[in-house]
C-alpha cells in the first residue's frame, strides 16, 4: 500500500494577501512503494487530464500557473482551478461548499478577523453547482474503479500579520514557507503513522540540502539521506518504528498528481482571499482596480487606498507584507 501525498504553495512573492500551502493525499492499496510513484493521471484518466480543453470534459489537474486564465479571457479566470478543486473537495468532504467560508472550514483554513476579509463569496464562481455535482459523481466512480482513494485535502493560509511576525522572529522568509510545509507533512505522518507515507514537495528556492530543517522539525527521529542531487533530495525519517519519506523535487507539480492538486488548492484559496480583500477596498474606492497582490501592482493599489488606510486607522503590518 502507498500513502502518496503532495504539498505546494501559492503566493510566496506578493505584498498583499496570504501565503497559502495546500496538501493532498491519495491511498493506492495495490501499489508497491518500491516501484516509485504511480501515474495518477493515467490511473484516473476516465475523469482527469492535464489539458484545459478536453473533448471528454474531464477535470484538468496541473500546476496552478497553467490553469488560471488571463483576466482578458472570455471565461472566468478561475474556471479550471475551481472545477478541479471543488470536484475533489466535494468528493472528499461529501458535499459541495455553497460559499468560501464553507470551503475554508472543510480545508481547515483559518480566516483572519480583519475587515477586508469579513465578507463571504458564494460558490461556485464560474460553474453551476449541478454541473459540478455531476463531475463529482463521475470522479467518485473513477476513483472506485481504479482502486485509488482520495484520502485528504487541506490548506494553510498565512496572512500578512502572521507572516510578518514569523519573518521578524526567524529572519527568514523562505524559512516561514518551509516550516509551514513541514507542519503539513507532520499532519500527514501523524494521521498515517504505521503506513510509511511518501510526501512530495516542490524544491524550495533551488535548495539541495534539507537535513538540518528536517532534523529540527523532528528532533527525536533518526534521519537517513537517500539522495541529494541536482533535481531531487530525498530523506527517510524513523521515529520509534514509524517511518516517513520526504522528497523535494524540481517541477514536482508537473510530475506528481498530488502536488499539482495541492498547487491548485493553494492557488484557489488565495484567489478567494484576494476576492474578499478587493471587494472591501473597491467598495471604499469605486474607481479602484482590483489587484492580485504582486509587488508592482500592490504599490499602485496601496497608493490609491491610502486615504482609506488613514481614515480607518488600518494596521499596515496586518495588511502589507514587509518582505
Amino acid at each position: 500500500m502507498l500513502i502518496y501525498a503532495g504539498i505546494d504553495e501559492a503566493g510566496y512573492g506578493p505584498m498583499l494577501g496570504p501565503l497559502c500551502l495546500g496538501a493532498t493525499v491519495f491511498v493506492v492499496p495495490d501499489h508497491d512503494p518500491a516501484d516509485g510513484a504511480p501515474d495518477l493521471w493515467q490511473r484516473l484518466e476516465e475523469s482527469v487530464c492535464r489539458a484545459k480543453r478536453d473533448r471528454r470534459q474531464r477535470i484538468a489537474v496541473d500546476d496552478s500557473k497553467n490553469l488560471k486564465l488571463a483576466k482578458s479571457s472570455k471565461t472566468h479566470p478561475l474556471k479550471h482551478l475551481e472545477r478541479g478543486v471543488l470536484a475533489f473537495l466535494g468528493h472528499f468532504g461529501g458535499r459541495l461548499p455553497e460559499q468560501d467560508a464553507d470551503m475554508f472550514s472543510l480545508l481547515n483554513v483559518t480566516c483572519p478577523e480583519t475587515p477586508w476579509y469579513a465578507t463571504v463569496s458564494p460558490l461556485p464562481l464560474a460553474h453551476h453547482a449541478d454541473e459540478l455535482r455531476i463531475v463529482i459523481s463521475r470522479l467518485a466512480r473513477t476513483l472506485e474503479d481504479s482502486g485509488v482513494e482520495f484520502a485528504g485535502m487541506t490548506c494553510e493560509a498565512i496572512d500578512a500579520g502572521d507572516f510578518n511576525a514569523q519573518v521578524t522572529r526567524t529572519n527568514s522568509k523562505a524559512g516561514v514557507n518551509l516550516t509551514a510545509a513541514l507542519r503539513l507533512v507532520d499532519r500527514i505522518w501523524r494521521k498515517w503513522p504505521d503506513a510509511h507515507p511518501r510526501v512530495i514537495l516542490d524544491r524550495h528556492g533551488g535548495r539541495t540540502h534539507y537535513r538540518e530543517d528536517l532534523q529540527f522539525a523532528w528532533p527525536d527521529a533518526h534521519l537517513t539521506i537517500l539522495a541529494e542531487q541536482a533535481d531531487i533530495s530525498r530523506y527517510r525519517l524513523n521515529r520509534s518504528g514509524s517511518q516517513l519519506t520526504v522528497t523535494f523535487q524540481c517541477e514536482a507539480d508537473r510530475m506528481h498528481f498530488p502536488v499539482a492538486l495541492a498547487s491548485m488548492t493553494a492557488k484557489y484559496v488565495r484567489e478567494l482571499f484576494m476576492l474578499r480583500l478587493n471587494r472591501f477596498f473597491c467598495a471604499q474606492c469605486p474607481e479602484l482596480k482590483p489587484t492580485a497582490g504582486y509587488v508592482q501592482d500592490a504599490r499602485r493599489y496601496l497608493s490609491e487606498i491610502e486615504s482609506v488606510l488613514i481614515a480607518r486607522q488600518i494596521d499596515r503590518q496586518a495588511l502589507i507584507r514587509v518582505r
